[in-house]
């Protein structure tokens, strides 16, 4: 066993008609089905915020969604109340296999910390675990893709290469949000962080 799909994130906030819909969202999701078959093990990340998270523009007065504030780890973008805990929005696409997952990572669930990545929340220490899951599955190899493909697919392929792994992206069954330029920064990043792009 040595391989693994990572699905970011496909949750109904992040479809077309959600709090922060990407255009085309669920279109990857049939696609997403049909990879997991081939890898030996499935891991599904989801967002999942407390409703007054941090990120959140309505937990601002007077700031707005896309907005940047400082945080303490650094600037955060302020989003719209999106995949809040425990609502129809933070559950996964209806359509989206999620029985076959081995196993469901969920992130951003502290309050003060937003967390992009499916490795470390995004004071780039705090771990989410997912780690030490792989090692101690003997995985090595990596395939990520889902939602977005500039923010969370993003960060947590960096964050997997820095870490060790193999890793490619299948831009095929990712969605960006191409915000102020943000796809050709990642597309960039994840070159410069040996991160295999497939499609596109």
């Amino acid at each position: 066993m040595t391989n693994a799909l990572i699905v970011i994130d496909i949750q109904n906030d992040f479809c077309p008609g959600g709090a922060l819909g990407v255009p085309d969202g669920d279109a990857v999701v049939p696609r997403l089905n049909a990879m997991m078959a081939d890898f030996d093990a499935v891991i599904l990340t989801q967002d999942w915020h407390p409703a007054d998270h941090s990120s959140f523009a309505s937990n601002h007065p007077g700031k707005s969604p896309y907005d940047m504030i400082d945080m303490s780890y650094g600037p955060q973008v302020l989003w719209p109340d999106h995949c809040v805990q425990g609502t129809h929005g933070g559950a996964f696409h209806p359509d989206l296999a999620a029985d076959l997952a081995d196993l469901i990572i969920r992130k951003g669930f502290r309050r003060d910390i937003d967390s992009y990545s499916a490795f470390f929340e995004n004071d780039r220490e705090t771990p989410t675990g997912l780690e030490g899951y792989l090692r101690t599955r003997g995985i090595t190899d990596l395939t990520l893709a889902g939602i977005a493909t500039d923010f969370c697919v993003h960060y947590s392929a960096v964050d997997a290469a820095g870490l060790g792994f193999n890793v490619t992206v299948d831009l095929n069954a990712s969605c960006p949000i191409d915000l102020d330029g943000s796809l050709t920064a990642a597309i960039k990043g994840m070159k410069a962080a040996g991160v295999r792009l497939l499609g596109g």
